[in-house]
């Protein structure tokens, strides 16, 4: 029996994408909660026949890549001035691993299936490339302000990536390519390669436009049940000058007495995360009685509950936190709060809610002695893995 090919991947990621909107690349725009760009590397990453995956990114994105990639073993590689030059530079990286057939794939298509991959690969058996496309649907005409021609469409497709070659032959073709080539069909048809069609997913459209993103999440959201949890937590004031509060340091004549940094309204917000995915509670997953925690920083709980989430295909759709204290003033730090609580699961800062209030003077909060919070989260969870 044969020796399984080789199988090696491409990300490229080097790109602006400035028609996505302003903020941060599109790449590492976040899609229900993950960055775009581990989308697309999950897809390839988890697929059994893939062994190794190098993403292609911008040279300014290091500190977005490492975020959005970890835990994938992904190898990233500085690109170049136009994405011929960063597909070719991804083909370089790619030679020690010495693979068979390597996958190209575009960052901005991250509804990638498994079936599309498998497509791709089993074509490679009896030609060099292989590409998705999918059929022209629509009526085409010619013209600028009124209609005037007609063209055929029967012979037009709509291509997709990822496009699937040979290694050896594209590495060739790519190093012998004009540097202005934008896709790697047609700088393989310029070395007389001979690309196959396999059936595209209209899933896989890029993002380009806002709108797209929308569509996108739309996809994300289908066949998915809303699931709300709360969670609930007290901490005592006790020695110091400051407390933690949703991520952020506020200065106080006290501190919060606890085993980690006693942020309340992360612990509270945690649990009820984990209360929406029906996965324990905060003591579960970081005992008190594990001398590992003491002192840490309650965003790595958040981050935990965060990604066992995400870790379901869920989605994150709104959080809010009520701070229940006479002090200190939550108000002058309420948005810092909110920007960070955002940054930490992924949201727009339109799905972060913090407020505060007091008990009238009311109970052991009433009283100066301690600070509690109650939070709610909504998350969307599907019943089957999505792939």
């Amino acid at each position: 029996m044969n020796e399984p090919s080789r199988v090696a991947a491409i990300v490229v990621a080097a790109g602006r994408g400035s028609r996505a909107g302003e903020g941060v690349p599109k790449q590492y725009r976040a899609l229900a909660g993950q960055p775009v760009i581990r989308r697309s590397l999950a897809a390839l990453a988890s697929h059994p026949r893939v062994g190794q995956v190098v993403a292609v990114i911008h040279p300014d994105d290091t500190a977005a890549f490492s975020d959005a990639a970890q835990g994938l073993g992904t190898l990233p590689v500085p690109g170049g001035a136009t994405r011929q030059e960063s597909v070719h530079r991804g083909l370089e990286a790619l030679a020690d691993f010495a693979p068979d057939l390597v996958l190209i794939h575009d960052a901005a298509r991250p509804l990638l299936s498994h079936d599309v991959i498998d497509r791709l690969l089993d074509a490679l058996a009896e030609n060099e490339g292989a590409v998705p496309a999918l059929p022209v649907v629509d009526s085409l005409r010619t013209g600028e302000t009124h209609a005037d021609g007609e063209v055929d469409r029967s012979r037009l497709k709509r291509v997709q990536t990822p496009q699937a070659f040979r290694y050896a032959a594209i590495r060739s073709a790519h190093a012998d390519a004009a540097p202005d080539a934008t896709d790697d069909v047609a700088v393989a048809l310029a070395a007389g390669l001979r690309i196959a069609f396999v059936e595209g997913d209209e899933k896989l459209a890029k993002l380009t436009y806002p709108a797209d993103f929308a569509r996108a999440e739309a996809l994300l959201g289908a066949g998915r049940v809303t699931r709300v949890g709360q969670g609930f937590d007290v901490h005592r004031f006790g020695p110091g000058d400051h407390v933690w509060l949703c991520g952020v340091k506020v200065p106080h004549d006290h501190g919060l007495v606890g085993h980690s940094d006693a942020d309340v309204g992360l612990h509270a917000l945690t649990d009820a995360l984990l209360g929406a995915a029906a996965m324990g509670d905060i003591g579960d997953h970081f005992p008190p009685s594990d001398p590992k925690w003491r002192g840490a920083p309650s965003d790595q709980f958040l981050i935990h509950a965060r990604d066992l989430i995400l870790a379901r295909s869920g989605i994150i759709d709104h959080v809010d936190v009520t701070l229940i204290c006479e002090t200190p003033k939550v108000g002058p730090h309420r948005e810092a709060m909110r920007q960070r609580v955002a940054g930490l699961l992924r949201l727009p800062v339109e799905g972060v809610s913090i407020k505060a209030t007091t008990t009238e003077k009311l109970g052991f909060t009433g009283r100066r002695e301690g600070i509690a919070a109650q939070a709610t989260a909504s998350v969307r969870l599907s019943t089957v893995e999505i792939k």
